[in-house]
């Protein structure tokens, strides 16, 4: 039977040029093998509160009982646990907004990443995203809940149009915003060699995919590799928040990328 894969984790995440205070929060549970990035939304330093108050209350809620049902866990049980944390999350910044004036109509994207052994469980709302580099291919792993999606969807529009438009931040979901949350959960298989993105929409409003694949591509360590993608994102404007959590799965006594051996 073979040996369950190894990850390697590094997260990064930069105010931009634009803005002066960062509404990302990201986590990296090592153990767990989890990682999130949530991007907040809301006047004054509501975002930012929203976003930290996310990844708290997942961490909280996950890390142990993942930790506890290892990386052969199923499933069911791993989706059913990462729905029951965002519920919870959701439920204390609706409440929190709705308590606090200075907190009204805040809210924050999510995506998070659930490693097991040979699989791993995306959740996001927002629009936030996850890809999958393989080989030389990257994937698109998430589907953005934005307006603009949904004319994408209907035939509306192009995504090339998309991507031109003014109107690229008009979330369709998010969380802390109203009573209930709609989280997406999918589940891909992960091989050796795999190398994971995922990121707030501070990154992908300035680099498109086929740009991140060039980026990707490159066979550097993943602390390296995440200050590139930074640094190219501010180079093109900066005009938000960016933040950068990669994920390399590796067979057993691999042989890192950048990593001399």
């Amino acid at each position: 039977m073979p040996l369950p894969l190894t990850y390697e984790f590094c997260a990064r995440t930069d105010t931009g040029r634009v803005r002066s205070n960062n509404e990302d929060s990201v986590a990296v549970s090592r153990d767990a093998r989890m990682v999130i990035v949530a991007d907040g939304m809301g006047g004054y330093n509501a975002g930012e509160v929203a976003s930290v108050m996310a990844v708290q209350i997942l961490n909280r809620e996950l890390r142990n009982r993942l930790v506890a049902a290892g990386g052969a866990a199923d499933s069911e049980l791993v989706r059913e646990m990462l729905a029951t944390g965002v519920e919870r999350a959701n439920a204390a910044i609706y409440q929190a907004a709705k308590a606090h004036a200075h907190y009204a109509g805040m809210g924050t994207t999510l995506v998070a990443g659930l490693f097991g052994d040979e699989r791993v469980i995306i959740g996001h709302i927002g629009d936030s995203r996850a890809y999958l580099l393989r080989g030389r291919r990257l994937s698109r792993l998430t589907r953005d809940h934005t307006w603009l999606q949904e004319q994408v969807d209907k035939g509306v529009m192009t995504p090339q149009q998309a991507q031109r438009s003014g109107m690229r931040s008009l979330l369709t979901r998010a969380i802390g915003v109203d009573p209930k949350v709609r989280l997406e959960i999918n589940e891909f298989p992960v091989h050796g060699g795999d190398l994971f993105l995922f990121c707030s929409d501070g990154l992908t409003d300035s680099i498109d995919d086929a740009e991140l694949a060039i980026l990707l591509r490159d066979p550097l360590a993943l602390p390296r590799l995440a200050e590139r993608l930074i640094q190219q994102g501010n180079a093109l404007g900066g005009r938000d928040n960016i933040s950068v959590l990669l994920v390399r799965a590796s067979e057993p006594g691999a042989a890192a990328p950048g990593d001399p051996g």
